[in-house]
């Protein structure tokens, strides 16, 4: 599959998150960072906000992509707040001017003479982090089909939508295998839509970033990397600029993930081929 058609205003892709809330993500990653919630949630917003960055341009925000954040635990569904409450796919420069809010978060920078001070910077907040109940993992796989099957349709000649499934337990309610590859059956006239899979830590153990097999420490780890696409060539390119250890035959997944291997994972994962 070419994986290279060039993404414009006249021909937007769409990035899709779908991310896990159930009550296991309270818990803390295994290297003692905090939250799987909180950093999950601070990762897919961060990614938002350089999207919103990489988009604009003198005249304003420019609709490249089309984004949407859908949630699975107590319920299934659309997790952006304030204005794009309810909304299940949306532009960017909707986005951009939408935030719930801004945030004012520490940085620590060189202050030029061999020191580093802190600074605050704006952070802004797209969705909350929720922790609650079980993990209807299946249901947001048939959503995120149903959503991305009319805009792909809408879309035909564009650079394939990215989902990117952030999970930390096995699904609640069956076999995710089998919705995940109906999902990758949506195909624009550049490829099939990308499923890539991100499973959170709980325990002090190497991550295994875009393995190229399914020797893995478990079945649900098996099985995830199963559910994942094939890394198209720009991404494996990207991959081994960042000095990650890729083949041709790595796939979009990562084990045992803790906060720094979940936010190189997401920027890898959805770095675009090109921006006209």
């Amino acid at each position: 599959m070419p994986y290279d058609a060039e993404i414009s205003r006249g021909n937007p892709s769409c990035i899709l998150f779908l991310l896990d809330q159930s009550g296991s993500m309270a818990d803390a990653f295994g290297g003692g960072e905090g939250r799987k919630a909180d950093g999950a949630s601070d990762a897919i917003n961060r990614l938002l906000s350089n999207l919103v960055i990489k988009c604009t341009k003198s005249e304003g925000v420019r609709d490249y992509y089309y984004v949407s954040v859908i949630g699975y635990g107590r319920s299934v569904g659309p997790s952006l707040g304030g204005g794009l409450s309810g909304r299940e796919i949306v532009p960017i420069s909707e986005l951009a001017n939408s935030p719930l809010r801004v945030e004012d978060r520490p940085r620590k920078v060189q202050d030029g003479a061999g020191g580093i001070v802190e600074e605050n910077v704006k952070f802004p907040v797209w969705f909350d982090p929720v922790a609650d109940q079980g993990t209807p993992m299946c249901e947001a796989l048939r959503l995120a089909k149903r959503l991305l099957e009319p805009w792909v349709a809408a879309h035909a000649a564009c650079f394939p939508p990215i989902i990117i499934n952030i999970t930390d337990g096995e699904a609640t309610d069956g076999d995710p295998s089998i919705p995940a590859d109906d999902l990758r059956t949506v195909a624009s006239a550049d490829g099939n839509v990308l499923l890539f899979n991100a499973h959170l830590s709980s325990q002090r153990a190497p991550a295994i970033v875009f393995p190229d097999n399914d020797a893995l420490p478990d079945e649900f780890a098996k099985l995830l990397f199963r559910m994942s696409s094939p890394l198209p060539p720009h991404i494996i390119a990207a991959a081994k600029a960042d000095r990650i250890r890729v083949s041709d035959g790595s796939r979009g997944f990562v084990f045992n993930a803790g906060m720094v291997e979940l936010i190189s994972f997401i920027d890898i994962g959805t770095r675009p081929t090109g921006l006209r």
